[in-house]
């Protein structure tokens, strides 16, 4: 029966060759189990779903899909099944039976292509973290069970990785300054002054007739290093500053915002 339905889509479609085949369709026959599809290694897109299948080893050298429907099936775990699908981008799994939130996600996080998937109707779904984990564990998903927040993926982030959360939240801006390094400029904070060293007369550079050396190799790097245009970056803890509507409202008293810059070649 599988074999055949197989060979029926490819006489409908006119495929002569397995080479020829991109688009496969086998979605709505009540099928059990798929034969392997390794012969049509250039398969790129596979509807199979609304059938009854609850295993996926025929897709063992499928390398080449980018689009996979595996919605209204009987499948239960997906382990070792997908992960090799490397250019896989949509891949719907909705309204299956998986139930192990964990292995799944460990089983997609190899499709770094990965940017539509649908998750929903299986019983891992009602996991209470399940979108935050999702999210956060699978970076390149920009939809998630048709609908997807930025303000998801921050609070993913703060979830799982607070401690990188709050390096975003507090990075505010950086700018060129056209000043010598032992210079402090705007800062709140003390800045040690940079460590200079006389440099021999002759060695200024584009001076290429005297070529007397530095005593300290040191001296020679930090020369070179205070050529170089000197960078300020400069944070702030954007916790304590109030939004538009807490000033509106009152609610959140304005507290001296406290600027931490640093300067660096």
């Amino acid at each position: 029966m599988t074999t055949k339905a197989v060979e029926k889509q490819l006489k409908i479609c006119g495929f002569k060759r397995n080479v020829d085949v991109l688009v496969l369709y086998l979605a709505g026959q009540g099928l059990r189990r798929i034969p392997s599809l390794s012969r049509f290694h250039r398969l790129r897109y596979l509807w199979i779903n609304n059938n009854k299948i609850q295993d996926l080893t025929f897709l063992i050298k499928n390398y080449c899909l980018t689009e996979l429907y595996l919605h209204n099936n009987e499948l239960t775990d997906i382990s070792g099944a997908l992960k090799h699908l490397c250019a896989l981008q949509i891949l719907l799994l909705h309204n299956n039976q998986l139930n192990t939130l964990g292995k799944t996600v460990k089983e997609l996080k190899g499709i770094i292509s990965l940017q539509t998937l649908n998750l929903f109707n299986n019983p891992l779904a009602q996991d209470p973290d399940y979108r935050l984990y999702v999210i956060y564990s699978l970076p390149s998903v920009q939809l998630l069970d048709r609908k997807f927040t930025q303000r998801e993926r921050e609070s993913a982030l703060h979830l799982y990785n607070h401690q990188r959360s709050c390096v975003v939240q507090s990075v505010a801006f950086g700018k060129r300054v056209n000043t010598h390094l032992g210079t402090a400029v705007g800062s709140n904070r003390c800045t040690q002054p940079a460590r200079r060293r006389m440099m021999p007369s002759g060695c200024e550079f584009g001076n290429h007739t005297n070529k007397v050396p530095f005593e300290n190799p040191e001296d020679a790097i930090l020369l070179r290093a205070m050529t170089r245009s000197l960078m300020e970056f400069s944070c702030v803890d954007w916790n304590k500053v109030a939004t538009c509507q807490e000033r509106r409202l009152g609610k959140k008293a304005e507290e001296p915002h406290e600027k931490l810059t640093v300067q660096f070649r």
